[in-house]
């Protein structure tokens, strides 16, 4: 196992040097510059050169990309072309505020999918198998966006009932803090739901068809002990794939989740940094999370082999 864990991570090496070339080129292709966000469409065009070459931005996109690779090895991503403030240091504030988030939106999407995609596999015919199929349709088709709006309308300033947007620190006051993560975890927690039913739904009716299947329920077993003994964990496994790359994708991927409730996490920082074209910051917080999803591919394929102990890696 361990040998097979540092193959893994040399692995990863060339997949995040590559994600740093395309990112570091493909910021730079967008529209503007630093320079124009930060001096207004008004600034002189001496003034915009000028300040490029403060910013190191005249050079050769090569010089530019091995010096800030050079210092990214080290764990130095710079400071922000926007306002000096340390990409690093950044990412430090932002990190736990969308983990929170994506740990919360995950929780949620257990909790509405393991019933319901149970429930569907086991009484495919069933209307309740029916509606479920439904609800995991319509909120599979509804943007993220969308949903949010509703929520913070309907929850935040209709009934009043929750807080249409904003964050407390956990610390800082616990009661708060979760009132505050309820909608943003809702919204994605209910469409990661969809998708997470779908696919336990489409995996216990493949381990439903097995023949230990059959003998279980042949020698009299409960339903409830063949549900949660034999088929579950078994139905588990592709599962925790798709969890595993979506609960990746949440680290960064909530931007307009966090932008509609004003979620101060890294998907609204990225957002900004694009906008203002603060290539340090997004070339940091993307590399950040290209790292998060190998090293989540990583445990996910780790925990194969507590789920099913027949997996073995040489």
């Amino acid at each position: 196992m361990s040998q097979y864990i540092l193959r893994r991570i040399l692995q990863a090496i060339p997949v995040l040097f590559f994600v740093s070339i395309a990112v570091f080129l493909m910021i730079r292709l967008i529209p503007g510059d630093p320079a124009h966000a930060i001096l207004g469409d008004q600034a002189l065009p001496d003034q915009v050169k000028l300040l490029n070459r403060q910013m190191g931005l005249d050079q050769p996109l090569h010089i530019q990309y091995i010096g800030w690779l050079g210092r990214a090895v080290r764990g130095d991503f710079g400071e922000s072309l926007i306002n000096d403030f340390e990409v690093m240091r950044m990412i430090r504030l932002k990190a736990p505020a969308s983990i929170e988030l994506a740990l919360a939106s995950v929780l949620v999407a257990l909790v509405i999918a393991v019933p319901t995609g149970t429930i569907s596999a086991f009484r495919p015919r069933s209307w309740l198998s029916s509606a479920i199929s439904f609800f995991n349709a319509v909120f599979y088709a509804v943007p993220t966006f969308w949903l949010a709006i509703l929520l913070g309308i309907l929850f935040g300033l209709k009934l009043g009932w929750l807080p249409p947007s904003g964050h407390v620190p956990l610390t800082e006051d616990p009661a708060r803090f979760f009132r505050f993560l309820i909608l943003p975890a809702l919204t994605l927690g209910v469409w990661l739901s969809t998708v997470l039913s779908r696919f336990l739904r489409t995996a216990l009716l493949e381990v439903l068809n097995q023949d230990y299947i059959r003998t279980a329920r042949a020698k009299g077993l409960y339903e409830r002990v063949i549900i949660f003994r034999h088929a579950l964990p078994n139905a588990m496994i592709s599962m925790v794939t798709v969890l595993g790359l979506l609960l990746a994708s949440l680290l960064g991927g909530a931007v307009v989740t966090e932008a509609v409730f004003d979620w101060p996490g890294l998907g609204r920082t990225l957002l900004d940094a694009i906008l203002k074209r603060d290539y340090t910051m997004v070339q940091g917080i993307v590399l950040l999370i290209a790292f998060f999803f190998v090293m989540v591919n990583l445990l996910t394929d780790i925990l194969y082999a507590f789920l099913d102990p027949r997996i073995h890696y040489q």
